[in-house]
Order: structure tokens, then sequence, then C-alpha cells
């Protein structure tokens, strides 16, 4: 795996995680993804660092060997993310330590288009035919009308794509069509995007369900700039429930 991580990340560098939920239904959601701050303590390869445990008002948090979630790196380079998964921890010195396997490519991060918001929103999609994908850049009403969908469940969105899980896998590089409605402005809007998969992996602990990454392609920039407002103003809404 080419992270590079040693290139753009040192000891002493703020990092962020996020937990990584797997659901197949709205209801398994446990609702948004606590964020928990901690730091780089070494880069023992490109693709494993150590990191503090991270606390909270005193109180260490003692994440499970296993979990998986999103790291964001505060370099001096800029923001970078990508997915690890805790595969060892230990005490060392009155210091508590998290080794972790970074599980995907370090990237940069455009803090706007690709905020990735935690939800359960169901969707359909279709792997594209291959007679649509030559015209697919014109517009999905260029598609074939009315072929079947298939149901999942979306588990986190940004501006920039999704991920979503279902009981079937796409293959990977593959032009789906998803389909989703989004509450903005007090109205439900259905939106019919194109998306790339970047990547397919079944669970672990949930045999049968696939996990899928998926970037949008030829994306309109209204739709863009409207699932961007919806994902800032479902945020202030839980920062608001969370003050209150």
């Amino acid at each position: 795996m080419a992270n590079l991580i040693s290139k753009y990340v040192v000891p002493g560098c703020r990092v962020d995680l996020q937990a990584i939920q797997h659901a197949t239904s709205p209801e398994e959601i446990e609702g948004p993804r606590r964020s928990h701050q901690s730091q780089v303590l070494d880069i023992l390869s490109e693709d494993r660092i150590e990191i503090s445990m991270p606390m909270e008002k005193s109180k260490l948090i003692l994440l499970p060997v296993d979990g998986e979630y999103d790291l964001y790196f505060y370099s001096d380079n800029g923001l970078y993310q990508c997915y690890a998964r805790v595969v060892d921890r230990y005490k060392n010195n009155n210091l508590y330590v998290l080794v972790m396997d970074l599980t995907s490519n370090l990237r940069r991060y455009q803090r706007r288009e690709y905020y990735r918001f935690s939800c359960a929103l169901a969707m359909n999609s279709r792997q594209l035919e291959e007679e649509e994908i030559s015209f697919a850049d014109k517009g999905v009403d260029k598609l074939i009308p009315e072929l079947p969908l298939k149901s999942s469940v979306v588990v986190d969105i940004s501006g920039g794509g999704l991920r979503f899980v279902a009981n079937y896998a796409y293959e990977a590089q593959s032009i789906i069509l998803c389909k989703y409605r989004l509450l903005n402005n007090g109205q439900a809007k259905e939106y019919s995007l194109l998306g790339r998969v970047l990547s397919v992996r079944e669970l672990e602990n949930r045999k049968g369900i696939y996990e899928h990454r998926v970037q949008y392609v030829n994306m309109d920039s209204e739709d863009r700039e409207e699932i961007i407002k919806y994902i800032f103003d479902e945020e202030r809404k839980t920062l608001k429930n969370q003050k209150n």
C-alpha cells in the first residue's frame, strides 16, 4: 500500500478519529459518529502507526482492538485522511498506546467538499449497462428508464461521494446509478446521481454484507451544493441537540 504517510505526517501531529459504523438498515445506526482527539507517537511503517489513546475530561477512552476508524491528520502540509484499524494497544511508561494499521491510502482532505456525514439513508441503485456508459456524461436522463433497482443503506455521505452497505456486491470501478432522497429547506428531493465504485469489501463481522465506497462522476454543481448544505444543516442540528 503506497500510503507514503511519513512524507506528510510526523510524530506530534494531531489526529482525530471517528468510528466507522457498519449497518444494513437505518435502525442499526447509532447516531452521529463521535470524534476523539489523539496524537501521532511514531510512524512504524508506511501502513502502521502508533498514536496515543484519546482522553476526554481526563478520562481515558479505551478504543477496542479491531475497531475501525476514519483518521484525520492535521499536518503542516494540510489535512489528510485515511481509514485504519486498531491492531494492538498497550501501556508504556504510563502512556497508553494504540497501534493502528492503515487500511486505505492517505489522501488530501478537502474539508468542505469531502466532509463525511454519518447517516442512515435508504438508497436504490443499479449498475449501468454497457450501452449507457458511453453517454453517461450527458446526464441521467439519457439512461435507459425503468430498469430494476437494488436496495441498500447509505451510512455516510459527502459532496464527493458516499459509502453504502448491501447484501450484494458491485465490481470495483463499475459505474452505478444512485437514487436517494434528502430533506432540504423542509422539502424532500430525490437525487439520481452517477458514481464510480472505488472499493468493495465484505464486512468481517457480517458475512454476506458488502461495503461500497463510491465517488460521484459528472455531478451537477447545484446537486453538490445542495448535498453539502444538507450535511452542514444536519451537523448544526446535531450540535444544537448535544448542547441542549
